[in-house]
């Protein structure tokens, strides 16, 4: 009943799946109740973004994607020989999940949990993981999956952001962590369905970056516990898909081919959590910034959760000069926003 709810929701369009990059902006705004929804319904938001009027840039450059694929290839060439080389496991077996001509998404997850259950390989290319996201299961493909010392899982993602002189940018650094932690807690979730221990597989990833300036891979490994643990909580924290799609009134669609007035009044029934930070984060960003324009929320997290209860800008002013009286559960914001105000006029003056 569920599935055909989304359907309805996204048309005749073919949907979108989650990967980790979307499970890791969701999760990191999880109230925004429209993310959630649209992401559900596997609903192109690039698409919608220019059919409400919005367009943005967003995503890797073509440059960046070509160079990407040119570093995983190299590096997958042969059976993954060079990658093997710079993980240390050259003599260490190979299998690649991908390589079956049945690639159905339910044929190469049962191939993954078949291959992990019995430990046969040490290499694991195309592997399929899959983990529950507010009530829906989403399948997951890590670049590959590591049997490390004693026997653990590790793993490994191939970027081609490059690690110069030792360092690395460090929000692409961050957004790797978060990303691998994702296929970190789905392949734990995995061996605990299958009887195993969840610890087995390693805290540590291990990222295979270009090296300086050239297409030389590097390996290194980041410790992602506390991603984990963020990861843990925030998913606990979404609400469940099925209550907001039932929410909505009957009808609702964003069919990308229905006029743009009717997606934007599509839009409008489903409740969005904008900060600045969406703009890194979410195709729909645009949109919902200027739909925020004039509340505090536009302003940021912060300005937001130290106002509480104050949702536009124009009451700030307001509370803040006297020309409002605050409500009970404003008053505190109130208070600040006199004194802030007092202290502005004494540093002006």
């Amino acid at each position: 009943m569920q599935s055909n709810r989304l359907d309805q929701l996204r048309g005749p369009g073919r949907a979108k799946r989650h990967n980790a990059r979307t499970i890791a902006a969701l999760t990191g705004n999880p109230g925004c109740d429209r993310r959630a929804v649209l992401d559900a319904a596997g609903i192109d938001k690039v698409k919608l973004a220019e059919r409400v009027g919005f367009p943005g840039s967003f995503g890797q450059s073509r440059f960046a994607l070509s160079r990407g694929n040119a570093f995983e290839a190299m590096l997958k060439a042969d059976d993954c020989a060079l990658l093997r080389s710079v993980l240390g496991a050259a003599s260490e077996s190979y299998q690649d999940l991908g390589a079956d001509s049945d690639d159905t998404l339910g044929a190469r997850h049962d191939r993954t949990v078949t291959l992990l259950a019995g430990a046969e390989a040490a290499l694991i290319d195309h592997p399929l993981l899959t983990l529950d996201v507010a009530g829906q299961t989403v399948y997951l493909e890590p670049d590959l999956i590591a049997y490390a010392h004693r026997g653990r899982l590790q793993v490994v993602e191939i970027k081609s952001f490059a690690i110069v002189d030792g360092q690395a940018d460090s929000a692409k650094v961050s957004a790797a962590a978060v990303q691998a932690a994702v296929y970190v807690l789905a392949l734990r979730s995995l061996l605990e369905s299958l009887g195993q221990d969840p610890s087995l597989v390693d805290h540590e990833v291990v990222l295979v970056c270009p090296e300086n300036f050239s297409l030389s891979p590097v390996a290194v490994r980041l410790d992602v516990r506390k991603q984990l643990s963020t990861l843990r909580r925030q998913l606990s924290r979404l609400a469940s898909v099925s209550s907001l799609i039932d929410a909505l009134p009957a009808g609702i669609s964003f069919d990308l081919t229905l006029p743009a007035e009717e997606l934007t009044v599509a839009l409008g029934h489903i409740q969005p959590r904008y900060a600045p930070e969406c703009l890194s984060a979410c195709e729909l960003s645009v949109y919902c910034r200027d739909e925020a324009a004039g509340s505090t929320a536009a302003l940021g997290r912060t300005v937001r959760e130290a106002l509480g209860g104050v949702d536009t800008v124009d009451e700030v002013l307001a509370l803040a000069d006297g020309s409002r009286q605050p409500t009970e559960e404003q008053t505190e914001a109130a208070a600040l926003l006199r004194n802030a105000l007092r202290l502005r006029a004494e540093a002006l003056s």
